[in-house]
């Protein structure tokens, strides 16, 4: 006979509403991780078989397109088709179609959509102190920590062919990332909330970190790159990307890559019409941050705009950079306002929760980055050039940015490298996923480095191909190239 009783009310609090659910024990969460291994064993972590159906690495280039500006992608297309690993750069969404394919624990976090080494560098906290941290966030959104880790991986060991490393300098390179990813992540699961929320990366802690490890040339590089970083800031910025017109400061067009405003349009309705929507943005983009920042942002005043093309993967979209003046010339603020689309997860991970798509990247960024930029926030134009609505985020163009030259790197310094992106991966993801539970997975022995050496290893292989039908499609006509830009 079924049973009619009803069930008994849920706990209340005071004021009515339910208790909030008892949080589960250390011990409930390692199980979770553990159990995670049957679901997706480790080793199965090592695993890329592309379905025949596999789409065509082009056209999801050319779905991309369709939403950027026509005059750039033949740019876009021309800096991914430098080398396979540019071309990596470029093809997020190709990846995220790969692994969403893949096993995976069901461990979700706040994870970066495209992480690879590149998207690491140096920049200053709002202390005023050199960090090393994960610096691109246009696709983040909450997925599976796996992903993040193997796009890291691949894109370690696509840079290592691309600088002629041996196979077993990459595999060195890729596991020793992986395995600092996990050793990281098992110490994270030991420290308190606070400690792991207070975990960051300065660039004198890790100096001293490293040093040993370190020869002669490697130190001297260090310092170099720290030396240079701290040069690149807005007045650095304004001395290289203005000049003096009419006694005002204007930026320097050098098309197609930068654009000001007045040339981009000239008519005089037109450009006033798209500079008052611009400082309209301004306005309601303080909104989105502190209020001690919002203070400071007021006493700039806006001076000149410019369109700008950046990266690999984000020519195309709309991009400013406006030049905000204080308390005279010698004051700048660059500002750089970036169209956010949808992330390249998002038909694979679930829509964010965030309408506006600049709010997702400033939520993800906050998330996962241990210090961001002060003038780190989020706005909509409702109609924009196009009569579209665009959704940006805003941060400044540069804050003491620097990100190492890839090229340049040799084997054992591409390990230590890889090694600081691993962990500072792993603690990104800590902050906002279960980190016991992943840890617990992960395990103490190196079967799941090993397995992402191999995963690595077999996607370079086909990002090579991917790269190779990028190439034939130029050669055929098919796509139009412009190269060298």
């Amino acid at each position: 006979m079924a049973n009619t009783k009803a069930p008994a009310p849920p706990t209340r609090t005071r004021r009515g509403a339910p208790a909030p659910a008892a949080q589960p024990t250390p011990a409930e969460r390692a199980a979770l991780g553990k159990a995670a291994r049957s679901t997706a064993p480790r080793d199965s972590q090592g695993m890329f078989d592309p379905p025949a159906d596999r789409p065509d690495p082009v056209y999801l280039l050319e779905q991309q397109a369709a939403s950027r500006l026509p005059e750039l992608v033949p740019v876009r297309y021309g800096r991914m088709l430098v080398s396979p690993f540019t071309f990596f750069r470029g093809a997020a969404l190709g990846m995220a179609h790969d692994l969403a394919g893949t096993r995976n624990t069901g461990l979700t976090v706040q994870v970066c959509g495209d992480a690879h080494l590149s998207n690491f560098g140096i920049f200053a906290s709002p202390e005023r102190r050199l960090v090393f941290d994960i610096n691109d966030f246009d696709e983040t959104l909450p997925g599976p920590w796996e992903w993040d880790v193997k796009r890291l991986a691949a894109s370690l060991e696509v840079a290592g062919r691309d600088n002629s490393y041996s196979r077993a300098d990459r595999r060195g390179i890729v596991t020793g990332c992986a395995a600092r990813y996990r050793i990281a992540m098992r110490r994270f699961a030991q420290m308190t909330n606070l400690d792991v929320w207070y975990a960051h990366a300065e660039l004198d802690e890790l100096q001293a970190q490293y040093q040993s490890l370190m020869n002669a040339r490697q130190r001297k590089a260090f310092a170099e790159s720290t030396a240079k970083a701290m040069t690149r800031d807005s007045m650095q910025a304004f001395s290289k990307l203005t000049h003096i017109v009419d006694g005002k400061p204007r930026i320097v067009a050098d098309p197609p890559l930068i654009v000001p405003l007045a040339d981009l349009l000239p008519g005089q309705a037109d450009r006033a019409g798209l500079e008052q929507q611009l400082e309209g943005l301004i306005a309601k983009y303080r909104r989105t941050l502190e209020t001690d920042r919002r203070r400071l942002l007021e006493q700039f005043e806006f001076a000149d705009v410019a369109r700008k093309v950046v990266g690999v993967g984000s020519v195309g979209t709309r991009c400013w950079i406006l030049l905000m003046l204080g308390r005279d010339q010698q004051d700048p603020l660059f500002l750089q306002v970036k169209e956010a689309q949808q992330s390249v997860l998002a038909r694979f991970a679930g829509e964010s929760r965030y309408t506006n798509q600049g709010q997702r990247v400033v939520a993800g960024q906050r998330l996962m980055q241990a210090s961001s930029d002060i003038f780190l926030g989020w706005q909509r134009i409702p109609a924009g050039l196009d009569g579209v609505a665009r959704d940006f985020y805003i941060r400044q163009l540069r804050d003491w940015k620097f990100s190492i030259d890839i090229q340049a790197i040799r084997p054992a310094g591409m390990r230590l490298y890889g090694e600081l992106c691993g962990w500072t991966l792993a603690r990104a993801h800590a902050r906002s996923g279960d980190r016991i539970a992943i840890a617990a997975y992960l395990g103490s022995g190196d079967v799941f480095d090993q397995a992402i050496a191999r995963f690595a290893a077999v996607y370079a292989d086909q990002n090579e191909r991917d790269h190779a039908a990028l190439a034939k499609a130029a050669a055929s006509g098919r796509i139009t190239v412009e190269s060298g830009l």
